[in-house]
């Protein structure tokens, strides 16, 4: 039987929430979205937050809250889901599409400086592949930023103090923009079968934001139904993040004495282990037909990014494009079993 690249963390205590939800006929956006929207503030340590139907519904409402004038151009990674360049453009804004950095998959400073220099007025910061970006850096510019934590939820960085130095705290993923996005779909960290939960980190935002969100229409709240697949996940965030890092342990090492690489990344708390992207340095045909044989399905990382569906961008994005050519995903979630993982250690230390 083939192991999917992607399957859903759901466990019984998911689907006991879910059933639970159905037999109380409370489907509609109700209590159990009120509980997610609880949790999600203790998890992320936010001000506010407001659970909401897809990513760019709460895209739409954090730039209402923002109030950026009609036609300002919004930048996004190359390699952000195609969903950000889509959503821009309908809600009247102009995407600016950066290139990324090769080793990280992220926009630095300096390229988001660039696109400063190109009338970007607005940054999405994409948390590609769970991996935190320089935040030291990309604040310095003074440009307001919304960030995007769908696959880096629960990473956290080391942050100074006024003297300098690294203070005793690590601050989450989702506290140091201006707004917050957090995806529920199928590829991001948490799924809930779709929705997202959009955070303002401080007083400030959630008093702006607040006045948006309590007049939002039922069809633009995320349901119950949803909410409590949501609500189970981000309390068992812990015990699935530790398996998911346990497995991505296991595959980093496995691939050391191969030819490919991974992206560079801190390997504690300093980046969530949603996925296991791996940079082939052959072909990715050779690479899906020697996995497929052994009964394990991989897939292009960025087949849905905005590179991917915008080919007029490969010049000016060059390394997006490449990596969204030779990136891969390896199946790693925490339903695989003891001799499926073993399975896929053996096949990637033998990869083509």
């Amino acid at each position: 039987m083939m192991i999917q690249t992607y399957s859903t963390t759901i466990r019984r205590k998911e689907m006991d929430a879910v059933l639970t939800c159905m037999v109380d006929e409370k489907i509609g956006p109700g209590e159990l979205n009120q509980r997610l929207i609880q949790q999600v503030k203790e998890f992320i340590k936010c001000d506010g937050c407001v659970a909401l139907r897809s990513p760019a519904i709460a895209l739409k409402y954090a730039l209402l809250a923002l109030d950026l004038e009609k036609d300002s151009k919004i930048m996004i990674s190359a390699l952000a889901p195609f969903w950000q360049y889509k959503a821009i453009e309908e809600l009247g804004y102009s995407p600016l599409v950066l290139d990324v950095e090769e080793a990280t998959g992220l926009v630095s400073a300096a390229i988001v400086q660039k696109g400063m220099e190109e009338g970007g007025k607005l940054l999405i910061l994409h948390e590609t592949e769970g991996i935190l970006p320089d935040f030291e850096g990309i604040a310095a510019l003074g440009l307001p930023f919304i960030e995007d934590i769908s696959q880096s939820a629960g990473a956290s960085v080391k942050v100074k103090d006024e003297n300098g130095n690294p203070a005793e705290d690590s601050k989450k993923a989702g506290t140091f923009g201006i707004y917050t996005i957090l995806g529920l779909e199928e590829r991001n960290v948490l799924t809930a079968g779709g929705g997202a939960v959009l955070m303002a980190p401080g007083r400030r935002e959630w008093i702006v934001l607040k006045k948006f969100s309590d007049e939002a229409a039922d069809t633009d709240l995320l349901p119950d139904i949803n909410s409590a697949l949501a609500w189970v996940q981000v309390k068992e965030y812990a015990r699935n993040e530790k398996t998911r890092k346990e497995l991505f342990g296991m595959f980093h090492q496995a691939c050391m004495i191969g030819r490919h690489k991974t992206f560079a990344r801190e390997m504690e708390d300093g980046s969530t282990m949603c996925s296991f992207p791996l940079v082939l340095s052959s072909s990715f045909k050779d690479v899906k037909q020697f996995a497929a044989k052994k009964d394990i399905e991989v897939q292009l990382a960025f087949e849905k990014s905005v590179i991917a569906c915008k080919e007029e961008l490969s010049e000016a994005c060059i390394h997006a494009k490449t990596l969204s050519l030779c990136c891969i995903h390896v199946p790693l979630y925490p339903r695989l079993t003891h001799s499926e993982s073993a399975k896929i250690v053996k096949v990637l230390s033998a990869l083509p």
